[in-house]
């Protein structure tokens, strides 16, 4: 390619205390690129995967914010905060004799009444929108915000712990969750509080999975930005982790960088073989991501968003 900024995606371990913007513009610094962005939040408190891209990699972040998660989280039962999470204080809480009759096969319960397809009601204080405005915005201003459940799916949701501590006020339980993208994982720990009675908050969260994007692919922002940057991982790589796969020769290459339709003979379906129309797919030259294409009725390919400047 004869573009020699940076190209590709990276997978970051984000530190617990800094927002996802936070860590876009540290790697901005790092790899010295202005073209950077992250393809789904992780609130401040949270660590784990946030998914980057860089460069043309940017493009490639549509497709990688719908899919699906795993989280490892700590639910602590016995108290409420006004954002469901560790970020605010405690603002109700459980009676002791409720939360001393609570046993591990009421959280078992409670945590498996919230697996398969849910309606969620998200927390209160989250990016989404009302009449323009997000809801955060609107709960510090001292509105009332209620939010219209979405339906999310809940994979899995396992209980690791118990850590029983009634005495003091709490009981707290490790879980594991893997869910569809806009799943609220603080909106689950409150649910859990309520189907027992005694309240529910999130105390700890880390992302350990993004679609096929897992942690021990991840890096760690280093204290001196002056470090040498991480290679990253190569459109081609990570274009066929998401969509598929088609091969094509130079010649089709430049004709879909042209714009052009190529026809269902010219092209060689891998993933790709049976896709039906209307699909999108990676269309692949000689280990360079040319484009993603849509498959035509007729069977032929339109390039709908451009990756390669040209082939070296």
């Amino acid at each position: 390619m004869s573009d020699s900024s940076p190209q590709g995606i990276l997978v970051c371990d984000k530190p617990q205390g800094l927002s996802s913007h936070g860590v876009v513009s540290r790697i901005r610094r790092w790899f010295g690129t202005k073209k950077v962005g992250h393809a789904g939040t992780l609130d401040p408190m949270a660590t784990g995967v946030l998914v980057l891209g860089l460069g043309r990699g940017t493009k490639l972040l549509t497709y990688i914010t719908g899919v699906s998660k795993t989280y490892f989280a700590t639910i602590r039962l016995g108290a409420s905060t006004p954002t469901d999470d560790a970020d605010s204080e405690p603002d109700r809480f459980a009676e002791p004799a409720a939360l001393a009759r609570i046993d591990a096969a009421a959280i078992e319960g409670a945590v498996a009444a919230l697996r398969g397809p849910i309606d969620q009601v998200p927390s209160a204080v989250s990016a989404i929108k009302v009449d323009g405005k997000r809801s955060y915005a609107r709960v510090r201003a001292g509105e009332n915000v209620e939010l219209k459940a979405r339906r999310v799916e809940v994979s899995a949701f396992e209980v690791i712990d118990i850590r029983f501590a009634a005495d003091e006020g709490h009981i707290d339980v490790d879980v594991e969750i893997d869910c569809s993208s806009g799943t609220y994982v603080r909106a689950l720990a409150r649910d859990v509080g309520a189907d027992l009675g005694v309240y529910g908050h999130l105390t700890a969260l880390r992302r350990i999975r993004v679609g096929d994007f897992e942690l021990d692919q991840a890096v760690t922002l280093p204290e001196d930005l002056d470090d040498p940057a991480p290679g990253l991982i190569p459109l081609a790589e990570a274009a066929r982790t998401l969509l598929p796969v088609v091969t094509v020769t130079r010649d089709r290459a430049t004709a879909l960088m042209q714009g052009k339709i190529v026809a269902s003979r010219d092209w060689a379906g891998d993933s790709a073989a049976d896709a039906l129309p209307g699909t999108e797919v990676s269309v692949i030259c000689e280990d360079t991501l040319v484009s993603v294409a849509e498959v035509r009725a007729d069977g032929g390919l339109k390039s709908v968003t451009a990756f390669a400047i040209d082939l070296a």
